[in-house]
């Protein structure tokens, strides 16, 4: 179940209304102009913050502020910086209200706070989606944007939604883009983008931004998302504006505004982990010759370190949606979740490959899908059962169109929407179990059954049967072969 927490400061601080719930609200507490501040700068900690939980529906009155939740969303609200920015003026380039921004409390988009204050004049509202990425990830995201100068963050968890509303359609529609990428950032950036135009409507913001660089696809996804969600949307990029560089200019702008520098080791990767995959760039692997470090792998054994004992598993599935575990029935993200335990000890699920990349260049990538792997092959094997030959054929070359869309980050786009209908459609009888055998990174399939099954024992038998005449073959090899044996006629005058 769902649960909100809420922090408030305790009378050392100067509290006016934090939140007030809006009627019209969607599952987000309404965020007023006035915040709650301090005017020392010790940590959150010493504030005196008190902690307040609640499942489902519930109020709790902090002093004269309010906090609602509705619909079992997740957030968490945190107070205002310790900072005081005149945020009232017109920013060197222009002056917005207030903007919501992707956070992940990094260095990157930990500048950005203070860059959009120092050059828009508005308040920032930091969000940060769970879809996934760790706890570690999570681990003091309010002190860093307190510290960073915004003046609230919310942290929504995305998990179960983003498996069941956009990983699991890929998974049926057999999504996979140049033959080898499951989609695992690419599925991960509108369920993100569709939630920050979510808390934009809720706090009253005019704009939105994110930390993607200009050569990135990440992007033209997050982009296409605001477009298609609220085109009224002002979006800032600022990696498409500031004069910021590299990793030694953003240290030397934060240092200047006074934001801390995350003090973890700069990894010599770039990374993207959600519930689906972890995805790995950059260093050695900027060289497509070169073979990816053994260490770097974080979510799979290499598979000569695998048991040498190989394991069992059943997939249940309805309608083309894994539904269980072994039997047991399983939320969508629980689902994903203990799958990817079970592949990542068995070494499964790693993938090597140079993709072309949305905006023209290409790019060497190696990701980590382990449980997502497990599942592709179950949904595909059941297919085999319940899809007939034309079926199979028209699905495989749609989900090439499906999978270029979503890679493109056009998930509201009616194209990719109505193939998704179609897809829903076709696999109403795709319903049944799949035993799969994971051995040192390899999947193998087992056993298949269905009671939507096509295939029929009496008549695929070598022997012969009342529905299948044998005899009725030589016709029917006549009147297929008939355009090549024309040809063939023309050609030597016959």
């Amino acid at each position: 179940m769902a649960q909100l927490h809420v922090f408030a400061a305790s009378s050392s601080s100067t509290t006016t209304n934090l939140l007030f719930n809006s009627p019209n609200n969607s599952g987000f507490s309404r965020v007023c102009d006035n915040v709650t501040y301090t005017r020392n700068q010790a940590s959150f900690d010493k504030l005196g913050a008190k902690s307040g939980e609640f499942r489902g529906n519930g109020a709790l009155p902090i002093g004269r502020s309010s906090v609602k939740t509705q619909n079992k969303q997740a957030i968490r609200a945190v107070l205002s910086s310790d900072k005081e920015v005149e945020t009232n003026g017109r920013g060197l380039r222009g002056k917005l209200n207030k903007v919501v921004l992707a956070y992940s409390g990094g260095l990157d988009t930990s500048v950005i706070v203070p860059w959009l204050r120092e050059n828009y004049g508005c308040e920032v509202v930091c969000f940060t989606a769970d879809v996934g990425q760790g706890l570690q990830e999570l681990d003091g995201l309010e002190q860093k944007a307190k510290a960073s100068g915004a003046c609230q963050l919310v942290v929504k968890d995305l998990k179960e939604e983003f498996v069941k509303d956009y990983i699991f359609p890929c998974l049926r529609a057999g999504a996979v883009y140049e033959r080898k990428y499951l989609l695992g950032t690419s599925m991960a950036r509108p369920v993100i983008a569709k939630a920050m135009v979510d808390v934009a409507k809720e706090v009253g913001a005019d704009a939105v931004a994110h930390g993607c660089t200009g050569k990135g696809n990440d992007q033209v996804r997050f982009e296409l998302t605001f477009f298609a969600l609220n085109p009224a949307l002002n979006v800032v990029a600022p990696w498409r504006e500031w004069d910021i560089t590299g990793r030694e200019d953003a240290i030397e702008y934060a240092q200047k505004h006074n934001v801390p520098v995350p003090v973890t080791k700069k990894s010599i990767y770039s990374r993207d982990r959600n519930l689906w995959h972890l995805s790995h760039e950059g260093d050695i692997l900027e060289d497509p010759a070169n073979e990816p470090n053994k260490d770097m792998y974080m979510m799979s054994v290499d598979p000569e370190d695998a048991p040498n004992t190989p394991e069992y598993i059943e997939i249940g599935i309805v309608s083309g949606t894994p539904v269980s575990l072994n039997g047991k029935q399983l939320s969508p993200a629980t689902l994903l979740s203990t799958l990817n335990d079970i592949g990542g000890r068995h070494g499964i699920g790693r993938i090597d490959m140079v993709e072309n990349r949305l905006v023209g260049m290409k790019s060497r990538g190696v990701y980590e899908t382990p449980g997502g792997t497990i599942l592709f092959a179950a949904v595909r094997e059941l297919e085999s059962l319940t899809l007939d030959r034309e079926t199979i054929q028209i699905k495989d070359s749609l989900a090439l169109k499906y999978a270029e869309l979503v890679y493109a980050g056009r998930w509201f786009d009616p194209l990719r929407e109505s193939m998704d209908a179609f897809m829903d459609k076709i696999t109403e009888t795709t319903t049944g179990t799949v035993t799969l055998k994971l051995y040192k990174g390899s999947v193998n399939v087992t056993s298949r059954k269905s009671a939507y099954s096509l295939y029929r024992e009496d008549i695929s038998s070598f022997e012969n049967g009342e529905i299948y005449n044998q005899a009725d073959a030589g016709g029917f090899i006549r009147l297929y072969g008939l355009p090549m044996r024309v040809r063939a006629m023309l050609q030597k005058g016959v």
